[in-house]
């Protein structure tokens, strides 16, 4: 099983950003397979990893994710053809539709029609990325522009058409759109006693496609904390999953909490999110019980990690991308090599 690494978050602001390249530079020496950043409200995705191609040698570097309502598709080509010339041929695209709080509140876009929107989107990438001439007429993406005065144009850079493009999806017909189209999965809210839930629909879409799960690449997002103290690492963890349940989206639409829904916790998921939303937030966490963290999470001891390791891998998850524990890069950096070491032990 291959680790990969998570840098940034959905509201990093850059803060101790020196100890965040000498983690990423350490996990280049480590093998670590990727560093994924993240984009939502804080720093966006693209300049870090420009950045740290030019810091580190062997890791891919991948966006995890450009949110494609903000930029064009065509500008997302000609952003991963120049990320893939800065590197040497180690970054892949990352692509989400994010959700309507940030789409609608902070790009002014309406959210609608995500699945139809993100199809025609990997379409046009791939066509820039090909060196096509980009002449696309659908229902979200229209170039030329009707009744202008541009013309079709191809991308000056040297082609890359088989630069991978991963997707972050959770609902159900997204899913077997990543297993149709996409080359790798960026996975969250990952139970493996309940993998049917998410990897099912990628597989009917690979199927679709005459491929089979084994040709998606599934970069699943693990927690992993070793401790003693398990009612510590708990109580610490709840936080974070009430979060996820109760503000990660709207009232409406919560991807997140959806997905932990259809795996069996739909009352927790409800009430966590009821509590969220009504500012209670001490009774959100509350709400949320061990077995879900248990469940969704590698923390406790490490007879309990090691066996979380071994669910991950026996439900068929090639990769598990963490972001490391720890108080500035050197205890980060300690605890990616224990972490490191524990999967390689349960998996290799």
């Amino acid at each position: 099983m291959k680790v990969s690494i998570s840098i940034g978050s959905a509201y990093y602001d850059g803060d101790d950003w020196e100890g965040m390249v000498e983690l990423v530079q350490a996990a280049d020496r480590l093998g670590v397979d990727a560093a994924w950043s993240a984009e939502a409200w804080g720093m966006e995705a693209v300049s870090s990893l420009g950045y740290l191609a030019a810091k580190t040698e062997r890791i891919g570097l991948g966006s995890g994710i450009m949110q494609i309502t903000a930029r064009v598709p065509t500008m997302a080509a000609m952003t991963a053809l120049s990320l893939a010339r800065l590197s040497g041929d180690r970054f892949r695209l990352g692509l989400g539709v994010s959700g309507p709080q940030v789409v609608e509140g902070l790009h002014g876009v309406a959210f609608g029609k995500p699945l139809s929107r993100m199809r025609e989107y990997v379409e046009v990438v791939r066509m820039a990325l090909a060196g096509q001439k980009v002449d696309f007429q659908g229902e979200h993406v229209s170039l030329p522009r009707k009744g202008g005065e541009g013309k079709a144009l191809r991308l000056s850079m040297p082609p890359k058409p088989d630069l991978p493009i991963y997707l972050a999806t959770l609902g159900e017909k997204s899913l077997e759109l990543t297993g149709e189209i996409a080359d790798g999965w960026l996975g969250t809210s990952f139970i493996p006693e309940r993998a049917d839930v998410l990897l099912d629909p990628i597989r009917r879409g690979a199927l679709k496609a005459g491929r089979s799960l084994d040709d998606i690449d599934l970069q699943i997002n693990g927690v992993v904390s070793v401790t003693e103290d398990v009612e510590g690492i708990l109580n610490r963890a709840r936080s974070g999953m009430a979060f996820t349940l109760g503000a990660m989206g709207s009232a409406k639409s919560n991807f997140y909490n959806a997905a932990y829904s259809r795996a069996g916790y739909e009352d927790v998921c409800k009430e966590v999110q009821r509590l969220w939303i009504d500012g209670d937030r001490k009774k959100a966490m509350a709400a949320v019980p061990d077995e879900l963290l248990l469940a969704a999470y590698m923390i406790g001891t490490e007879d309990m990690v090691r066996a979380r390791i071994r669910a991950f891998r026996d439900a068929g998850v090639n990769c598990l991308r963490i972001a490391p524990e720890g108080k500035g890069a050197k205890a980060q950096i300690e605890n990616l090599e224990r972490t490191m070491d524990l999967i390689k032990s349960e998996t290799s």
